[in-house]
C-alpha cells in the first residue's frame, strides 16, 4: 500500500542541469566572501565540508553541524567571520540565480495529483543547502504553497543521499514504512538508491543523471507527463489496490 510520494527536487520538481547550476552557484558565492576567503580556497573547502556530510553516519549529528564543523577545521576562520556572509548570499544573492533553471506546471500537477490519491507528500532533496536555500527552489518550481508533510533540509536531517539512511529518516518523519514510499527522481545513484530499503521507484526520464555505477531497479519510469497519468488513472505503482485511500 503506497501512503507517500517522495519527490526529489534538483532536475524532478525543478528542471535544471545540476552540475552546470551547482558551478554557477558556486561562482555567484565565491565574490561575496572573497574579503574572508580567496575564492580559489573558498570552493575546495565548501567541496570538502559537503563530502564529510555526505559520508557522515552519525544520526546525532544534523548535516549543518558536520558541515559546519568540517568546513570551520579546514578554513581555519571563526563562524562570526563567515557565517553571516553565508546567510546574506542565501538572502540577497540566491534568488537571483533563478535564471539558471527551468520550470515544469506539470510537476506541481503531480504533486497536487498525490495529495488527491490521499498521499502525503514530500521533498525529498539531498539536504546539503540551507532552508532558505530549498524553500527558495521550491518557489522558483512553483510548489512552495502546495502542504508537503516533510521537506529535508540541512538544519534537521542527519544523513544525505546516497546513503540509504537518509531514505529510512525521510520515511520515519512522515510516519510511514519504507514500503509504503515511492521515490520519484532524475539520479540513479541519488534517488534510485532508494529502492535497497524497500521503498518503490519512479526514474524520472527528463533531466537524467546516471554516474554509471551503482545501479539500482525501478519500478516505473517516464516523463512528467506520463508520472502525472499514472497517477490520476490509477496505474501501475499508482493502481487503486496499491494507495492509500483518503
Amino acid at each position: 500500500m503506497i501512503k507517500a510520494c517522495l519527490f526529489d527536487l534538483d532536475g524532478t520538481l525543478l528542471p535544471m542541469d545540476t552540475e552546470a547550476f551547482v558551478k554557477v552557484y558556486l561562482g555567484a558565492l565565491a565574490p561575496q566572501v572573497a574579503h574572508v576567503i580567496p575564492p580559489d580556497k573558498l570552493v575546495k573547502m565548501i567541496w570538502h565540508a559537503t563530502e564529510e556530510m555526505i559520508k557522515n553516519i552519525d544520526e546525532q549529528l544534523t548535516n549543518e553541524q558536520v558541515f559546519e564543523r568540517a568546513f570551520l577545521e579546514v578554513s581555519g576562520v571563526s563562524k562570526e567571520e563567515i557565517w553571516p556572509v553565508f546567510d546574506r548570499f542565501y538572502r540577497e544573492e540566491f534568488p537571483k540565480l533563478q535564471s539558471h533553471v527551468g520550470r515544469e506546471p506539470l510537476m506541481r500537477e503531480v504533486v497536487q495529483a498525490a495529495l488527491e490519491r490521499g498521499c502525503k507528500v514530500a521533498v525529498a532533496t539531498n539536504p546539503v543547502f540551507p532552508k532558505e536555500a530549498i524553500w527558495e527552489r521550491m518557489r522558483w518550481a512553483g510548489v512552495d504553497d502546495l502542504p508537503f508533510s516533510l521537506v529535508t533540509v540541512y538544519e534537521e536531517m542527519h544523513f544525505c543521499k546516497p546513503q540509504p539512511y537518509y531514505y529510512l529518516e525521510v520515511a520515519n518523519g512522515l510516519g510511514v514504512e519504507p514500503e509504503e514510499c515511492v521515490m520519484i527522481g532524475n539520479d540513479m545513484q541519488e534517488d534510485m538508491v532508494a529502492s535497497t530499503v524497500g521503498m518503490k521507484t519512479f526514474y524520472l526520464r527528463q533531466h537524467r543523471i546516471d554516474r554509471g555505477q551503482p545501479v539500482y531497479p525501478f519500478d516505473m519510469e517516464g516523463t512528467a507527463a506520463e508520472l502525472l497519468s499514472a497517477i490520476r488513472e490509477g496505474k501501475g505503482l499508482f493502481a487503486a489496490e496499491a494507495m492509500k485511500v483518503r
